[in-house]
């Protein structure tokens, strides 16, 4: 048999995975936080027809080897990791970390103590995931949450506006809540079921430390948390989970924990991250992906109509 009907064959295949990818780059264009793909070539073995030989001292000169390809293959898909663009949406449950590179932490695990106004400490018994998506919501409890209902997870804040432990490299332990009534302790409370708690009225997260600040109907104001944010090593190690999620892996190292400032950059609240595909790349790398594979096929044909003309020899 023709040995292109083989290298067009592995033609097929990458290019079709190319389309796979592209095709979901552009059903991607608008979800929040995306970021796009590309697919990486490389030739496959060379069959060698001759093998090159040295020139020879007062003789003939060297002499290339003589090598055919046998096809293609996937090297890799990497993913592109540059910040999107922002969409002002005006929402204050909607947050944006500005620095690329930057994850808010979130677990589907809630506090192991059934206590949400403070984490657990014990930090082995939770699973953590990472995602750009910063568009959260509040359950009836005040927990704060992704749109699929993962914890959103912080630090306790003291009443000085620091970090009551020290942040550096822990995993965050508190599932972050805002509650709708604090007594004045600026404990949190489900009902107002005496006068001494008081209805909260607004809320705001300081772009520079990420820490919730609560005010009441009294205009008292209380820090009930602060969000965490992580980074890694190595981005294109991490495991895209769904849902806008991510999860660590041995090749993207582990999570460095941290608080919006210097390292991890500030948060902007009332804004979300667009997906970064650029439509007009995918258009053409989709023309070129399918071109490619439209030459792939004709080669298919084209050996075809050869194989045909052998027979026919024999008639």
């Amino acid at each position: 048999m023709l040995p292109s009907l083989y290298t067009a064959i592995s033609g097929l295949r990458v290019n079709q995975q190319k389309l796979n990818v592209t095709s979901d780059n552009i059903a991607n264009s608008s979800t929040t936080g995306f970021k796009s793909k590309n697919m990486i070539f490389e030739d496959m073995l060379s069959q060698n027809l001759s093998d090159p030989s040295a020139p020879v001292s007062g003789g003939l000169g060297g002499i290339n080897g003589r090598q055919s390809g046998l096809g293609v293959k996937m090297a890799g898909i990497n993913t592109d990791f540059t910040a999107g663009s922002t969409q002002t949406t005006n929402r204050s449950l909607d947050f944006m970390a500005n620095k690329g590179g930057s994850y808010f932490v979130v677990s589907p695990d809630g506090d192991t103590s059934g206590d949400n106004t403070s984490g657990s400490t014990d930090t082995t018994t939770k699973s953590y995931y990472y995602t750009r998506d910063g568009a959260f919501t509040l359950d009836e409890a005040g927990n704060l949450l992704t749109q699929a209902g993962y914890h959103v997870m912080g630090y306790d804040v003291s009443s000085d506006n620091t970090t009551s432990t020290d942040t550096a490299n822990k995993p965050p332990t508190k599932c972050l809540k805002i509650a709708q009534y604090y007594n004045d302790s600026g404990e949190a409370e489900d009902t107002p079921t005496d006068a001494t708690k008081e209805k909260v009225t607004s809320w705001s997260v300081g772009p520079s430390t990420g820490i919730i600040t609560v005010k009441t109907a009294g205009g008292v104001s209380y820090n009930v948390g602060q969000i965490a944010l992580a980074s890694f090593q190595n981005e294109g190690g991490l495991v895209k989970d769904g849902g806008n999620l991510y999860e660590s892996s041995p090749n993207s190292g582990d999570a460095a924990y941290g608080t919006p400032g210097k390292n991890y950059g500030s948060l902007n609240q009332g804004a979300l991250e667009m997906s970064n595909v650029d439509l007009a790349q995918q258009f053409t790398d989709m023309i070129v992906a399918t071109r490619a594979f439209q030459a792939n096929g004709k080669i298919i044909t084209t050996d075809d109509t050869i194989l045909e003309d052998l027979i026919n020899l024999k008639r």
